[in-house]
């Protein structure tokens, strides 16, 4: 009889969180097999620089990889690339690949990230028409750059206000299309969008509000304008849309596994399949913060689940909780996000020297998040108070005396735990 041969994990998917589960294993001491395959032909690369730094030829090419290539080597992990999964066989414990290659797990962890949303009008599909996500994607937007002064940017989120500031410092006449009235108005508080607004039209960008898209024109079938549902038309020689993502769950819904958002998974990012995982924007996960189901698009949380899966696959206790963070970097201007502010019913906004900003939320007098412009300290003390469990009531923010680093002194983490998950021993 043969031995039965170390454990696999098989990771599909090369991002921020396919690379990190890869390092946390390692980290954590698993001593088995490591695959990862991902559909970019590129080592895990980091997304966040793509729509500052890199856009801006401010970072190489080397510098946006988040592990070298010899690392992968180093450290015993199976590196696939340009490879995409197409279907799992749960009872198998395979996955099938395009060309028909199969590959075996005993745990499985689906990184399987986002795709971007397209813009559903007619010419949406003319050459001029740019998203971004990818490295590739700035490539071509890079390129296409060298022969453009007037760029047009539908969608006025994050992504779409850091293109164009990246846009506006290079120098191009920049507009902004947003359908909503205000924007970021997804994702922050009309204080905010109020801000970032100003600071961009100070610097030149024009920022259109209520602005609906309803076709792209173009001439020998190459985008020249965008028209909008009023009649107007804003000429463009570029357009790069960023009207937000969605989860890639194809993959996990054909297995079967529970979606609904995201791939559905419980607080050690374990699916309705134990031996499956999922991590990152592909997942849909519980957050003690919150008391509800929620995805995430942060490296924080690609990260924090890569983590998770990794503890219970080794046997270790679950990483201490960390709050949700994220940030925005736009012209001089650094955004830091902690906690989720989602629900939030009353405010209260502090201004400093500068472009110091910061808006504190709470949810029946207590404090749930904060957005901090050039304020860290601010920032600091919300997401440390929010890990810890701390309770701080609006009248301690709200008190002149307040003092942050004072406050910040007061406050002990805490550490949540884990069931370890024994591979050899799990019923399908």
């Amino acid at each position: 009889m043969t031995a039965p041969g170390p454990p696999h994990v098989l990771i599909i998917g090369g991002g921020q969180a396919g690379a990190q589960a890869c390092q946390s294993l390692r980290a954590f001491g698993f001593g088995g097999m490591i695959t990862l395959v991902g559909d970019e032909a590129e080592l895990p690369y980091q997304r966040p620089p793509l729509s500052k730094a890199y856009l801006k030829g401010e970072m190489d090419t080397g510098r946006l990889s988040l592990k070298p290539a010899d690392w992968y080597e180093e450290n015993g992990i199976a590196l696939t690339l340009g490879l995409k999964a197409v279907s799992i066989d749960r009872t198998a414990r395979t996955v099938t690949f395009e060309g028909g290659e199969k590959l075996t797990y005993d745990a499985l962890i689906l990184a399987t990230g986002a795709r971007v949303r397209k813009l559903p009008v007619i010419g949406a599909d003319l050459l001029g028409v740019h998203y971004l996500r990818s490295r590739a994607d700035v490539d071509a937007i890079r390129e296409a750059m060298a022969g453009a002064q007037k760029i047009v940017l539908i969608g006025a989120g994050y992504i779409g206000l850091e293109t164009a500031a990246a846009c506006q410092s290079l120098g191009r006449q920049v507009t902004v299309l947003e359908a909503a009235d205000r924007v970021l108005a997804r994702v922050t508080s009309p204080e905010v969008s109020a801000f970032f607004e100003a600071q961009h039209s100070a610097r030149g960008v024009s920022v259109r509000k209520a602005a609906t898209v309803s076709e792209i024109i173009g001439n020998d079938g190459v985008a020249r304008g965008v028209k909008l549902a009023s009649g107007e038309t804003i000429d463009a020689d570029l357009i790069i849309v960023g009207i937000g993502i969605e989860p890639n769950v194809e993959l996990a819904k054909s297995a079967r596994l529970q979606c609904e958002g995201g791939i559905l998974v419980g607080g050690d990012a374990r699916t309705s399949d134990p031996r499956i995982f999922a991590i990152g924007d592909c997942a849909s996960r519980p957050l003690e913060l919150c008391g509800r189901q929620v995805r995430l698009e942060s490296v924080h949380n690609a990260i924090e689940q890569a983590k998770q899966a990794g503890s219970v696959l080794c046997g270790r206790p679950r990483p201490k909780y960390e709050c949700p963070w994220f940030w925005s970097d736009q012209f001089d201007l650094k955004l830091q996000i902690a906690g989720l502010s989602t629900g939030y019913d009353d405010v209260i906004v502090k201004t400093g020297d500068g472009n110091e900003f910061t808006v504190f939320y709470f949810q029946g007098g207590d404090l749930i998040a904060v957005d901090a412009v050039n304020a860290p300290a601010h920032y600091l003390f919300t997401k440390k108070a929010l890990e810890t469990g701390a309770r701080v009531r609006k009248a301690t923010i709200a008190d002149p005396s307040f003092d942050v680093r004072m406050a910040m002194k007061s406050l002990r983490p805490a550490v949540a735990q884990s069931k370890p998950l024994d591979l050899k021993h799990i019923d399908h």
